[in-house]
């Protein structure tokens, strides 16, 4: 594969992009480090176009993943939390991070309804382990063999199990069953609500990678149904040779689209699949590295300094640009998002990425986007910067119009890409640092040194065109919203009526 590179100059934007022109198928904080003064601008917000609306602190745990599910007349967020322990006011018990429940009906004064333990981290384990970071919900009267008075939650339990749980009462859950257990590692799953199809994200005994995918119809949460496993050659049983990286986490487009989109290795020598979902579904199973081949589109192998961490597709997007062409005027195009690990720039710096793939087997890259550092010193602010993940919602009020990057210290970015070529940012919020905000940590030796650094980890956005950001490094939950100009970009004459 050969890739050519190309950088072109916009006012105020830095566009960059490249041709792909070869196509391949088928740390813990040291006790002693010294703990550097905040910078002032820390401690306050700084926003543009973008307003606080709400705020809650989810007890001081490590966030990971957002999701907002309209429950009758209510709006319901469920939280995913890495590994950890924080005390409960709830229950005034000390508690491994798991799921937080808070009522965001008004989203002015969210309610915390309710704390699920999850995965004790091992003793003296390091990091994040343990928790329960991944959490998907689906209505029953979405299922099909759902009960249609009920909620459902798929989470996973730390790294060993994916659990079910009843959350008709987000205030009072139950567990309903362990969907698989004895596993070595979890992640980010996908699961389809009108299918009840969901893509587990796995490490299977046996397997030589700590995370695929392995895949189950949910469609009666109370009677999970294995369909196959499914991965990269190289990555099953009995396989030669280098491992491919590790999965990250799918998004489906569902029978209707008939995608699966599978992102491999978050932060360097990514790997994006494009699988024909009723192929995968339904064609042979047994983990060859031919069948594993056989749903297979198209891949895309890049480079070594370029991770897959969210591969969010934009489909049928109408061109504005282009609307006196005779062709091009409506194309299909994969959002790729690679993941930042270690703090203070440290490693190749992951951004976000927009390929064309109108003609799937011959996919080219078109636009780069970042947050100039220089706009606010990030490299030396602490933490890590650079992109996490995007919104994965498909609510029309943003679909194909605007994109929510969390960035860690940078925040969140509201980016408009409805012109893919160039992506154009038009707000942005860094919360403010708060007394419950964690270190992160640098250096070596006499080189190591901590700050305190918002890490803004996971974005998510509801039918009502609020924003939620949750935070790395315990600083808790803010709900917000596009103002000024900023608002002309979506199209908020598709949200749903609530409280204000």
């Amino acid at each position: 594969m050969r890739w050519t590179n190309y950088a072109v100059k916009v006012p105020g934007l830095l566009v960059f992009g490249w041709a792909l022109t070869g196509f391949m198928p088928g740390p813990a904080a040291a006790q002693q480090a010294p703990l550097l003064p905040p910078q002032p601008q820390q401690r306050q917000p700084r926003a543009s176009n973008m307003d606080l609306v709400g705020y809650d602190d989810l007890q001081a745990r490590s966030a990971y993943q957002p999701v907002i599910e309209k429950q009758g007349n209510r709006w319901i967020t469920y939280v995913g939390h890495h590994g950890g322990e924080q005390l409960n006011p709830l229950t005034g018990k000390m508690e491994p991070n798991g799921t937080s429940i808070i009522d965001v009906t008004d989203p002015h004064h969210p309610k915390y309804l309710f704390h699920i333990p999850g995965e004790p981290r091992e003793q003296g384990a390091q990091g994040e382990s343990g928790g329960a970071s991944m959490v998907r919900v689906c209505s029953g009267n979405d299922l099909p063999h759902g009960d249609k008075s009920k909620f459902y939650m798929l989470r996973d339990f730390g790294e060993t199990s994916h659990e079910m749980w009843d959350v008709t009462d987000p205030a009072h859950p139950t567990r309903i069953n362990v969907i698989v257990s004895g596993l070595r590692d979890t992640h980010k799953s996908w699961w389809e609500c009108d299918t009840g199809i969901a893509y587990l994200v796995s490490g299977v005994v046996g397997w030589r990678t700590n995370r695929m995918a392995q895949i189950y119809d949910l469609s009666d949460p109370t009677k999970p149904v294995f369909i196959r496993n499914f991965g990269l050659p190289g990555q099953q049983p009995g396989a030669r040779g280098p491992t491919p990286g590790a999965l990250h986490g799918p998004i489906s487009t569902g029978p209707k689209g008939n995608r699966v989109y599978f992102p491999y290795d978050n932060a360097r020598d990514g790997i994006i699949e494009i699988v024909d979902r009723e192929k995968l579904l339904n064609g042979p199973k047994e983990p060859t590295e031919e069948n594993l081949k056989y749903p297979v589109i198209a891949r895309v192998d890049l480079p070594a300094d370029m991770g897959a961490h969210t591969t969010y597709p934009m489909m049928h997007m109408q061109l504005s640009e282009f609307a006196k062409q005779k062709d091009g005027k409506l194309k299909d195009f994969l959002l790729l998002v690679g993941e930042t690990t270690p703090n203070e720039c440290q490693e190749a710096r992951q951004m976000a990425r927009i390929f064309d793939i109108t003609n799937e087997t011959k996919s080219v890259g078109v636009s780069t986007w970042t947050v100039p550092e220089d706009s606010g010193n990030f490299c030396n602010a602490g933490g890590r910067f650079g992109m996490h993940s995007s919104n994965e919602s498909f609510t029309p009020i943003y679909y194909n119009r605007v994109v929510f990057f969390a960035h860690f210290n940078a925040g969140v970015r509201a980016v408009d890409i409805r012109d893919p070529y160039r992506p154009k940012e038009i707000g942005y919020y860094i919360p403010a640092i708060t007394d419950k905000t964690d270190q992160r940590c640098a250096g070596q030796g006499a080189e190591r040194h901590c700050k305190t650094a918002i890490q803004t980890n996971n974005v998510e956005v509801d039918d009502r065109g609020y924003i939620y950001i949750v935070d790395r490094a315990n600083t808790g939950m803010h709900i917000l919203e596009l103002t000024g100009p900023a608002r002309q970009a979506a199209d908020f004459s598709r949200a749903e009526t609530a409280s204000r």
